[in-house]
């Protein structure tokens, strides 16, 4: 086994004093070509051209001797170093960090970046990396070959964003540009590359921000009012919309940092809102723009992000980005058969009718979904003098994809 594995971040300054001294000791050095490439490696020292890092962390483990691991940035902050301390490789691991890739991408653009989200996209995680660009104003992306600039801006089709593309950091290739998101799929970029994506409207963090990434700003829990989100209130919630109901399918859904809703029938936009406060994309799509606009306006108020698609579904859904949970507002079994088509893990609607409710619980069945129905009741009292005030009855009716 190694007697040490040193792991050396690099951002294309000159080596410190200690990195200097681990690799003239190195057995073995593991590195991209580019690292292999410094004149600091021992020409003596066996070397490994790092493509798995878990392969590398096994023949690392069987080596006898000191090895070095090179990596770009801060080999901490999604870097190796978390492969290579799995206990599974009994290394020891030491450090000397250098300063991530996102720290210099964002310092490249002069801006800040403790109110950032931070995502890296693989072919495997692309779909939840744009879910992210869309849904926050301020993004950095780690990108990898087949996930990179191009792919970014064409699955963001219809979400326009800037892209900050800072290519080859800290090398004599480097280079920064600045493009709209949809001029980038245009063009090629070299790996490896860093993307800012940076648009749409968001809270402003206070000076001496507290949290890294977005602050959860002043709003205190959810399926609230309707008056919190309309201005002036409706007299009473519009169909299906009441706070109780909004909060159970919240619950049924349960969107989540990376996911897509559809929010179809979005009405006064409140749940579309809702979902965008979790940390989710959302597309509202509603067949009067009128609805649209209240949906766009119901955001603005609470500091997130979402897309609102006018058209009639299910035939507008057949232009939309595949969902990972989907609220059908209105539209019936048949909307929610076309929903059951795109298989999203969950999809959560209501009805007015018990004839209703079994029709689209069996367009659910059909889709292959396990089926949860609810008689949910709820009354809105006076308190001043304990009488009823409004009274609404709904079923809830809820899809959940079972797992493969």
């Amino acid at each position: 086994m190694a007697d040490r594995v040193t792991v050396i971040g690099w951002d294309g300054s000159p080596l410190t004093a200690a990195a200097r001294s681990a690799l003239s000791a190195a057995t073995l050095v593991a590195g991209a070509a580019h690292h292999l490439a410094l004149p600091e490696v021992p020409p003596r020292a066996e070397r490994i051209r790092l493509g798995s890092v878990d392969l590398a962390a096994r023949r690392i483990a069987g080596h006898r001797g000191t090895a070095v691991v090179l990596a770009d940035g801060d080999p901490g902050f999604f870097g190796v170093v978390r492969t290579l301390r799995d206990p599974r490789h009994g290394l020891e691991v030491e450090v000397v960090p250098a300063v991530s890739s996102v720290a210099a991408a964002f310092a490249r653009a002069g801006m800040p970046w403790d109110d950032a989200r931070v995502v890296v996209a693989h072919t495997r995680t692309l779909r939840r990396a744009v879910n992210v660009c869309r849904a926050h104003p301020k993004v950095a992306v780690l990108t990898s070959p087949g996930a990179g600039p191009a792919e970014l801006a064409l699955m963001l089709d219809g979400v326009h964003r800037t892209f900050v593309i800072c290519e080859a950091l800290g090398t004599e290739r480097e280079q920064v540009t600045v493009l709209t998101s949809d001029k980038a799929a245009d063009l090629g970029w070299r790996d490896p590359n860093v993307v800012l994506s940076i648009g749409g409207s968001g809270p402003t963090p206070a000076a001496g921000g507290w949290l890294m990434g977005p602050d959860p700003g002043p709003v205190r829990g959810w399926g609230l009012a309707p008056g919190a989100y309309e201005e002036p209130a409706p007299a009473a919630p519009r169909t299906g919309e009441t706070p109780v109901l909004r909060a159970a399918q919240l619950a049924r859904l349960g969107p989540r940092v990376g996911d897509l809703v559809w929010d179809i029938g979005t009405g006064s936009g409140a749940f579309a809102a809702e979902a965008a406060r979790f940390g989710a994309a959302v597309i509202a799509v509603d067949l009067d723009p009128d609805a649209c606009g209240r949906a766009e306006a119901a955001a603005r108020r609470f500091g997130v992000q979402l897309q609102a698609v006018a058209g009639r579904a299910p035939h507008v859904l057949e232009r939309l980005p595949e969902p990972d949970v989907v609220r059908v507002g209105g539209g019936g079994a048949e909307v929610v058969a076309a929903c059951a088509d795109r298989r999203p893990e969950r999809i959560v609607t209501h009805a007015g009718t018990r004839d209703e409710a079994e029709a689209v619980g069996a367009a659910l069945a059909a889709g292959g979904y396990t089926v949860e129905c609810v008689l949910l009741q709820s009354v809105d009292l006076d308190p001043a003098a304990w009488s009823e005030r409004d009274r609404s009855v709904a079923f809830l009716i809820a899809g959940r994809r079972p797992a493969p």
